[in-house]
């Protein structure tokens, strides 16, 4: 946790320290090497068993940025506070400690750990995880540690980031009325995005979309009214939602704007029926009081590349709360909890063999 990896030099060295935790106990590793978006980047991977089904666990290194005071990790009772400790490094650490156990268990099926430096990173560069999905690491069944609460995260919404610039007309501050501010078409812009038809549709899972105005640029100086505003939009769409409709609905408004798709990244699905899942939630609820149902998850996370590779995949991680905020914190008894369910969850598929 002390690694402030939101830098790509950090996240490298975290790498390091994990890759030389594996060497330390005698467990080989394979490190592989990418450009990324601010330099080069590296994936690893550690192995254990070879036999029936293929298991991918997946972790990332990075953080969001946080206050100083977050990376000096403290413990509070039952809790244990610091950036990254719940997304994911508190199960990053468990699955670290679960492949160890696996090893010395003797372990029947095949479990690939695969961890990455860049999932928390904006994209529009090949990822860890397309590397390694590059390299050969697909499988049977993928789980990425992202925070859950011990839930299964089956669905998970789709991304949409987009760019809207407004166009007005300038003219001196001291008579707005001769201009066309710029600044407060972009808000009245937004404010009819989110009255759109898509904004207020629902799926089985999801109560909602999610429509975030992450950013916004406009004026230079205060004497002057702004003739033009740009803000960027990032809308989590449901699974039962076409982007491009959309993007037609925010193209259809009534305005003087531009509208450009910066990215977008399909939703995840898998079926709470798969046997893999149902496997997973039988161990979750033997050592979870709640009822480990499966859940939508408002997020998106690196297991739609596993996807697109024919790997289906969950989220599923342990207790804890504050992801991305400035009190983030992992209840510390949930992860020897979710190293224990790592565990059984292989020993399980590993004795029924081919599950799916």
């Amino acid at each position: 946790m002390r690694y402030r990896s939101y830098t790509p030099v950090a996240a490298q060295s975290a790498m390091d320290f994990i890759n030389g935790w594996f060497g330390a106990r005698g467990v080989e590793t394979t490190r592989y090497h990418g450009a990324g978006p601010r330099g080069e980047m590296t994936a690893l991977v550690v192995r254990v068993g070879s036999g029936e089904p293929k298991i991918l666990l997946h972790g990332h290194v990075d953080v969001v940025p946080g206050e100083e005071s977050q990376f000096e990790p403290r413990e509070e009772a039952d809790e244990l506070y610091g950036r990254g400790v719940y997304d994911m490094k508190g199960a990053l650490a468990a699955m670290m400690y679960a492949i160890e156990d696996l090893k010395a268990l003797g372990c029947e099926a095949t479990v690939e750990l695969l961890v990455v430096p860049d999932e928390e990173d904006e994209h529009g560069w090949r990822t860890g995880a397309e590397l390694l999905i590059a390299n050969g690491h697909v499988g049977d069944f993928l789980i990425t540690g992202e925070p859950t609460d011990f839930h299964i995260g089956t669905q998970a919404k789709g991304v949409l980031d987009l760019r809207v610039t407004l166009r007005g007309k300038s003219a001196h501050g001291s008579q707005p009325w001769l201009g066309k501010n710029a600044a407060l078409l972009a808000y009245e812009h937004y404010r009819r995005v989110v009255d759109l038809p898509f904004a207020g549709q629902r799926s089985d899972l999801f109560p909602y979309p999610s429509v975030n105005l992450a950013r916004i640029i406009g004026g230079d100086v205060l004497n002057r009214v702004p003739d033009r505003c740009t803000y960027d939009l990032d809308i989590r769409y449901l699974p039962n939602q076409d982007p491009k409709e959309i993007v037609r609905q925010i193209r259809s408004i009534d305005l003087p704007a531009e509208v450009e798709v910066l990215f977008y990244r399909e939703p995840t699905y898998v079926s709470r029926k798969n046997p893999y899942v149902k496997a997973l939630r039988e161990v979750a609820a033997r050592n979870f009081q709640g009822n480990p149902v499966g859940v939508g998850r408002h997020g998106a996370s690196d297991v739609v590349y596993f996807q697109r590779a024919g790997v289906p995949g969950v989220e599923f991680g342990p207790v804890g709360g504050g992801h991305h905020g400035p009190n983030e914190y992992v209840v510390t008894s949930s992860l020897e909890t979710y190293r224990r369910m790592i565990v059984q969850f292989v020993q399980i598929v590993g004795r029924n063999g081919e599950t799916g």
